[in-house]
């Protein structure tokens, strides 16, 4: 390479990497990050690496391009029931004792694998499960897959794999969940391959625990030869964050190197023969910190009804048998009700305290608050609503939905408590039911950006193009008033940028934002 990147330059492409990525680049990481640019320079149009380089520093990088950037600098390498003894830890212990718990009662499991780079991981849990529920079509299993390479995500949905894919794999995998092609590659059988969503998330970057992203009260958590990559401080971000995304008595999965009684010290560590795993643990006690909030953020933080745009722009909402019928719009606070009765009531308001908490991710302990509030308030809307979230970020969706109707009840007019039931409802399994407190929220507010969003994807895996194109395209029309880094009401964290890039991802177009 007669092109070399200079010291002073190479310093700051690792800084911009590791924080748009997470992805670590010390010192002596600098050749192979050198040498991983030549490569995208190439794709992103530039004839030599430094001038890329320097592009990459000083222009606004597009999800598509922070997506090609990641491409060129993650590996890919795994195959089939890769993490053996983990896997047979899962088999003989972690799964036989939820199923036989969740069995007859709500048959719900939800595992996420992340870094799922080309699938082989996500699909051997699929096949995991199918050979420990023989009847797994009456339960809903939730296996999401997760990876910042567009490249491998696209490879993991077809689901088409070399024999490499299958070194150290039992033949019987092979032999009942593959088919094989006339061009002598296997593909993994219809039946598996629908149990897996396969979904492009960065860990540096996207919220998560999230209704939106499906990200929240998972069972088991696959996270493994992916923190090693990451810089320290986004290694503690991560883990904190999958911390929360998992229910009270949920498993975090990691690869033998990566094991660390100081990285996850906020676990239960588990040893089992050949295999550590964490498990959390939702007795731990803590303080509660109060949530600092500056005054130009306190808006975003608000759990009431999004506020009214100031945008011109009308998108076309008709339903079936609607009447051309605006409502007043109801009043929206100024801040959020939690900072308010902060201000107001002294640093020992049940609810000041349990908004604090689920801001943090503390959901059991921010559900055991709030219940003291509602112990003195049966017909407390926020309170409800509140405790409605906390017990959905739980998995605890009976709860959350007993919660979320009697919100509703009590505050009618609030689309965001429609929007939330729709997303309780979701996660049961009843996608058509889910559909109705969709089509309410925005009747009560056309403006209301993910609620359009929510109806599209739903109607996206109903097989309705034409219907979901349309609530997409409205989303994106309601995206122009916001700027990128905005977040969105109802969203926990989403920005306006964030789902221009997720509809962009889905309907194959870039965002408008």
């Amino acid at each position: 390479m007669t092109d070399r990147i200079p010291d002073t330059l190479l310093l700051q492409l690792s800084e911009f990497v590791a924080d748009r990525i997470g992805l670590d680049f010390p010192k002596k990481r600098w050749d192979d990050l050198e040498c991983k640019i030549y490569p995208a320079a190439k794709e992103f149009g530039f004839k030599d690496a430094q001038s890329c380089a320097r592009w990459l520093l000083s222009s606004p990088l597009t999800k598509s391009q922070i997506e090609i950037l990641a491409s060129h600098l993650t590996v890919g390498e795994t195959y089939f029931f890769r993490q053996n003894k983990s896997f047979e830890v899962l088999e003989k212990h972690i799964l036989p004792e939820l199923i036989h718990s969740r069995r007859g009662t709500e048959q719900r499991l939800r595992i996420w694998s992340v870094g799922c780079s080309t699938g082989e991981e996500a699909y051997s849990i699929a096949i995991l499960l199918s050979k420990l529920i023989p009847d797994c079509k009456d339960w809903n299993i939730t296996i999401l897959a997760t990876d910042i390479n567009p490249h491998f995500l696209r490879k993991a949905s077809e689901g088409v794999y070399g024999d490499w894919s299958f070194r150290d794999t039992p033949q019987w995998v092979k032999e009942r969940y593959f088919k094989e092609r006339d061009d002598g590659l296997l593909e993994i059988i219809p039946h598996i391959k629908e149990m897996v969503t396969f979904s492009y998330h960065n860990l540096a970057e996207d919220t998560y625990p999230s209704l939106l992203n499906n990200t929240n009260a998972m069972d088991i958590i696959f996270c493994c030869n992916v923190l090693m990559y990451f810089t320290p401080g986004h290694a503690k971000k991560v883990i904190d964050n999958l911390n929360h995304s998992l229910v009270d008595d949920g498993w975090l999965i990691v690869s033998p190197s990566e094991a660390s009684h100081v990285l996850f010290s906020q676990f239960t560590t588990v040893d089992f023969p050949g295999a550590i795993l964490y498990r959390k643990d939702g007795n731990v006690p803590h303080t509660v910190e109060f949530l600092q909030v500056r005054p130009d953020k306190e808006a975003n933080v608000s759990l009431q009804t999004p506020a009214e745009f100031t945008t011109e722009i009308k998108p076309e909402v008709t339903f079936p048998g609607e009447h051309k019928e605006t409502l007043p719009k109801r009043p929206e606070p100024s801040i959020s009700p939690a900072i308010e009765e902060q201000k107001t009531a002294g640093s020992h308001n049940p609810y000041a305290e349990a908004w604090a908490l689920y801001q943090q991710g503390r959901y059991a302990e921010a559900a055991d608050r709030i219940l003291k509030r509602i112990a003195d308030d049966q017909k407390d809307p926020k309170a409800a609503h509140l405790l409605a979230r906390a017990y959905a970020n739980q998995g605890r969706l009976t709860e959350a939905l007993e919660w979320c109707e009697k919100a509703i009840a009590a505050d009618k007019l609030n689309s965001g408590l429609h929007y939330l039931r729709s997303a309780i409802l979701q996660e049961q399994g009843l996608i058509d039911d889910a559909v109705i407190p969709l089509k309410q929220a925005l009747y009560l507010d056309q403006d209301f950006v993910l609620a359009h969003f929510a109806l599209g994807d739903l109607a996206m895996r109903q097989g309705r193009r034409r219907e979901s194109n349309k609530h997409f395209k409205n989303a994106l029309l309601l995206l122009r008033s916001y700027d990128h880094e905005d977040i969105l009401p109802e969203s926990e964290g989403i920005t306006a940028g964030r789902l221009s890039d997720i509809i962009a991802s889905i309907t194959g177009e870039e965002g408008s934002v």
